[in-house]
């Protein structure tokens, strides 16, 4: 059964359950989504599910993107963010669409976003490097990330490692949020805790991997 879908950050707020206590609930318009194709092992070599979301004038895609969505379905509408959720057992046709209620109160997702960008940053904000010394004649040293390199062999600073640079703006998954809200009319959900990415970025629901 397919149990994914993409969706929109909306922003956070708070819920109140029967004795009182106060949940941060992210809330996501989540759809609808359109079934734009499906993919088989007889011919791709795997299973899954090809879904479109957010609606757009038709000027904003090229002629190839238009040429596969009507391809798909000829009532299917300009979609501008494709994506494919993997199933086993797909068990939709294309043109479908699918909606929030394809997931439960307190059911267990995985949500993956982009991460804020922080732009260029150094190594203590970065990896939080503890720094150098504060005193003992050191005046400018103090965020410095220190030696990196390992002596004569190789003589050289290994590809990956922790330097400053380019901070944010990366692919990051929230495993096992428990959704405590789902309004399928209004294409909310409803998940307990933070989902990665600011206002309006664009979000994937899954199934949890971890049940």
């Amino acid at each position: 059964m397919l149990k994914g879908l993409i969706g929109k950050k909306i922003g956070m707020t708070q819920i109140f359950d029967e004795s009182g206590v106060a949940y941060p609930v992210t809330l996501i318009e989540a759809g609808p989504c359109y079934v734009t194709q499906i993919r088989r092992p007889e011919t791709e070599g795997y299973s899954a599910v090809q879904l479109g979301f957010s609606e757009t004038h038709p000027k904003r895609l090229t002629g190839g993107e238009l040429g596969h969505l009507k391809k798909a379905d000829a009532n299917m509408p300009p979609l501008r963010i494709l994506r494919e959720f993997r199933t086993k057992s797909p068990d939709v046709s294309v043109g479908d669409v699918v909606k929030a209620d394809v997931f439960s109160l307190g059911e267990r997702v995985d949500v993956i976003g982009t991460s804020k960008g922080k732009g260029f940053a150094g190594g203590v904000k970065r990896y939080h490097f503890a720094g150098g010394p504060k005193t003992h004649g050191q005046s400018d040293r103090h965020r410095a990330p220190g030696s990196n390199g390992s002596g004569t062999t190789p003589g050289r600073v290994y590809k990956g490692s922790r330097r400053p640079g380019h901070m944010g703006s990366d692919r990051v998954t929230v495993q096992s949020l428990k959704i405590v809200l789902v309004d399928s009319e209004r294409n909310l959900i409803g998940v307990h805790g933070a989902v990665p990415g600011p206002k309006g970025g664009l979000i994937i629901i899954n199934e949890a991997r971890k049940q």
